[in-house]
């Protein structure tokens, strides 16, 4: 996947602005992005504030790193039952 040229704290500013009362072709045109991106991204993060997206930034890292102990912890378990099968 495509790294954006945008942090989740700038979507986030710029959505702002747009509830603020700025017009979607300026802010396209000011930030160098289609407007389709910018309804896009305002369907993922409208509503958030730049705390809210740290925090769901942070949970996803915790949520992957558990999700890679649980597949190895499986890989071990799979490992040692196919042993005992073999040894009896």
């Amino acid at each position: 996947m495509r790294k954006s040229r945008f942090t989740e704290e700038q979507i986030v500013r710029i959505i702002q602005e747009y509830a603020a009362g700025a017009k979607v072709s300026e802010l396209c045109r000011k930030h160098g992005m289609s407007d389709a991106t910018f309804y896009k991204w305002k369907a993922r993060y409208g509503g958030l504030q730049v705390s809210d997206v740290r925090r769901l930034r942070d949970l996803e890292e915790e949520n992957n790193k558990l999700k890679k102990l649980l597949a190895e912890q499986m890989l071990d378990n799979a490992g040692l039952k196919g042993l005992l099968a073999k040894n009896f």
